[in-house]
């Protein structure tokens, strides 16, 4: 019973670990469609006037704008679904970054 129970819970964290997996990538090609589409809406209304040709256009900070910011919230939603084990800053490296420095240490104090 116990043991069932376990694994309905791991199921669960499971299922719900592939949920936020596929929320992040729905997020990611939303992202991408948007943003390719709102930046051909700029250079075409900035080249449209003859003000810019298309080198000056594509040059222009207002067709990356929304990349940067939406960007800047598009990486903490990978940060929150991927966390920092992806940075390689989770709870393994914290117990071997500690017994790393235990056994610096004991080879400094050997050679005095």
């Amino acid at each position: 019973m116990e043991r069932e129970f376990i694994e309905n819970q791991k199921y669960i964290q499971a299922k719900n670990r592939v949920k936020k997996i596929k929320g992040f990538y729905i997020h990611f090609a939303v992202y991408s469609v948007v943003n390719i589409f709102l930046s051909g809406i700029i250079i075409s209304g900035l080249t449209s006037d003859n003000e810019y040709n298309f080198a000056e256009a594509i040059s222009h900070f207002g067709v990356y704008s929304t990349w940067i910011f939406w960007g800047i919230g598009l990486f903490f939603h990978w940060l929150g679904v991927f966390g920092f084990q992806s940075l390689g800053l989770g709870k393994d490296w914290e117990e071997k970054k500690i017994k790393e420095l235990m056994e610096r240490e004991d080879k400094r104090r050997e050679k005095f």
